[in-house]
């Protein structure tokens, strides 16, 4: 994923150039390249060259581009709004360079980048939709992959179904409010009736189904999406969520979902933070289950945004309830969760053959209690257990299991901040795992996986945690005392 604080040195624009006469000196390869590049404009080219190849004259024949057959000259730049330098002679391309810049035209001089006042994308063309793809000159290769790819994904009606769209644009802006409406219906045509006319090649009926969207004065209906937002890292996000986070007029996130993430919804969503960090809540469930109602009602299409997955104590049961009961549409999208994430930052089998065939998902909490809940007896029986956000009751997990009767010595590991590029991995015992509790610089949430299974896992950029075990008596973990207590 591209750094956080990663800039451009070259900032990508779309110039006008209808009309306007684009200069390129050279009369090769490398003018041929240009020249095929502009002429997907509607610019007025200029190839100025004394003795041009073959193939760049019969471009010229069949283009309907000019060409100034002499050496070359300063003077021969004027009026134009762009020059490119492209005669593969170093000498003649500086002095094309330095003359356009005299002149205060743009200059693009071909692979020499440190002449370049900007750098020709590799484009993909679906008039008028353009996609432009650049690397500052850093990678032509690269961009010419990254255009192939993209070039696969988009329609080849795109530009008819664009056009179309520009043609009623004026009369959007003149029957629906500026807003959710409005964005709603664009939504709606490129992705309802007109998309699909356009693909079928059926224009008239593709018109008609547009307007027909327009005239309808049928209410926005508001949809809520509970979407899982995965462990953190933005490239584990799944493809719809992404759409929905697109298609959102609100993104309602909480506080363990990393800014990149949230970041990678609309630019002009409205995000609402709703906290549920433990020991700081800036809503309580209750109330983030009535703004939910109230944004759908308001026909809002709304992201729920929660870390991991939704349904994996994310409180989404209690979500879906009050938006059942208020008659709110809803959509659960699944999310990669911590545990998933944490196992994959230690290559570690969950499940293993002949070691461990069944899983257990809980909460350090779920141990606090008179009595074990019913999944100890798995865990003891060689179910893996992963354990969300416990840091803080590590010790009462360890000492409650073992005196359950989990070994001590069963394999341990723990991953802070899972699937981030600043994860910690550590590994150990379960006598080890009360050190986690004194562990102040673990400020990031903590996914712990206890078993056999975990014997396999890669603990070469793992830390031990016996090495932080407590040799205060006044700490002795709780794991030792029930150990203690157990043995005869």
């Amino acid at each position: 994923m591209p750094q956080a604080n990663a800039k451009l040195n070259a900032f990508p624009v779309f110039v006008r150039v209808e009309g306007e006469a684009v200069a390129i000196v050279g009369g090769g390869e490398e003018a041929l390249a240009k020249a095929r590049l502009i002429g997907q404009s509607s610019a007025v080219l200029r190839i100025i060259t004394e003795n041009a190849e073959p193939e760049l004259l019969a471009f010229i024949a069949q283009s309907g581009a000019s060409q100034v057959a002499a050496a070359y000259d300063a003077s021969q730049l004027d009026g134009a709004v762009m020059v490119f330098a492209a005669s593969g002679d170093e000498t003649l391309d500086r002095r094309v360079a330095a003359d356009a810049r005299k002149l205060g035209i743009p200059v693009n001089a071909v692979d020499r980048p440190e002449l370049c006042d900007f750098f020709t994308p590799a484009l993909v063309n679906r008039a008028p939709v353009a996609i432009a793809i650049g690397t500052e000159g850093a990678g032509p290769v690269l961009a010419q992959m990254l255009r192939g790819r993209i070039d696969q994904m988009l329609s080849p009606s795109l530009g008819s179904l664009a056009t179309l769209a520009a043609s009623l644009r004026g009369a959007a802006e003149t029957l629906l409010p500026k807003g959710n409406a409005r964005r709603r219906f664009w939504s709606s045509f490129f992705q309802g009736a007109p998309a699909h006319a356009v693909e079928a090649g059926q224009l008239s009926r593709a018109h008609d189904a547009a307007v027909d969207l327009l005239l309808s004065n049928a209410p926005a209906s508001g949809h809520i999406s509970l979407v899982g937002a995965g462990p953190g890292a933005e490239d584990l996000l799944t493809l719809r969520a992404h759409r929905l986070l697109m298609e959102a007029d609100v993104i309602v996130h909480d506080a363990l979902v990393p800014e990149a993430v949230v970041a990678m919804g609309r630019r002009d969503a409205e995000r609402l933070g709703v906290g549920k960090r433990k020991g700081c809540h800036t809503k309580s469930q209750a109330e983030i289950n009535a703004l939910l109602v109230e944004l759908g009602r308001q026909g809002k299409r709304v992201v729920r945004l929660k870390s991991g997955d939704p349904l994996v104590f994310g409180r989404a049961g209690e979500e879906m309830a009050a938006l059942r009961d208020a008659g709110i549409a809803y959509e659960v999208v699944p999310g990669v969760t911590a545990a998933f994430a944490a196992a994959a930052d230690f290559e570690l089998p969950l499940t293993l053959r002949g070691v461990s065939s069944s899983m257990v998902f809980t909460t350090g909490h779920d141990l606090k209690g008179n009595s074990l809940p019913d999944w100890a007896k798995l865990a003891i029986s060689g179910a893996t257990v992963a354990v969300y956000m416990g840091r803080s009751v590590a010790a009462e997990v360890a000492g409650r299991l073992i005196e359950a009767g989990l070994s001590p010595d069963t394999a341990v590991a723990v991953v802070e901040n899972a699937s981030l590029a600043n994860r910690r991995r550590f590994h150990g015992t379960l006598a080890d795992l009360p050190s986690l509790e004194a562990r102040g610089d673990l400020s990031g949430p903590v996914m712990t996986i206890i078993g056999d299974a975990v014997a396999g896992a890669n603990f070469e950029r793992s830390e031990p945690l016996a090495a932080h075990r407590h040799e205060d008596l006044g700490h002795e973990s709780a794991a030792t005392a029930a150990t203690e207590r157990v043995q005869p």
